[in-house]
């Protein structure tokens, strides 16, 4: 990845990092095809008339990422390689990802209980009143003889 002369928007150790990443996951630059789109969202007429908006294809894996967090097109080539090496990552360890987990968490939480989970909450709700009830102090004339 060749990073500009002037002003360069990633810092050397980061970039460092990074292709020292992408040698021990053995993802070569001659595995990437890159490809610059026009980007879309906020941005105004610079983001419309500038192609850089990343796409990475990663031909061994078929892994594909595209990347637009800034109008830089530079720190997008950078975080978009950084995403493609978190994909790989856990394509060949396995895990799931972040993002991932917290959209399982938030389907799980949404998710209506069955009848029957319903009504064992509700009982053992019940049982735990009856116990909190029992531990009452008795008050003085309350009972009856």
């Amino acid at each position: 990845m060749a990073m500009s002369s002037i002003n360069p928007p990633i810092s050397p150790k980061k970039l460092k990092a990074l292709l020292d990443r992408m040698a021990r996951l053995g993802i070569r630059e001659a595995d990437l095809t890159e490809k610059f789109i026009f980007g879309s969202g906020r941005g105004g007429q610079k983001l419309n008339k500038t192609a850089n908006c990343v796409y990475l294809k990663h031909e061994p894996t078929g892994i594909e990422v595209k990347v637009q967090k800034t109008r830089s097109r530079e720190m997008n080539r950078f975080f978009a390689r950084r995403e493609l090496c978190d994909k790989i990552e856990e394509k060949k360890e396995g895990l799931v990802s972040e993002k991932e987990r917290k959209l399982f968490k938030l389907r799980k939480q949404k998710k209506r209980r069955s009848r029957r989970a319903k009504s064992k909450m509700l009982a053992e709700k019940r049982m735990q009143a009856k116990k909190k009830d029992l531990r009452r102090k008795i008050e003085p004339g309350s009972c009856e003889e």
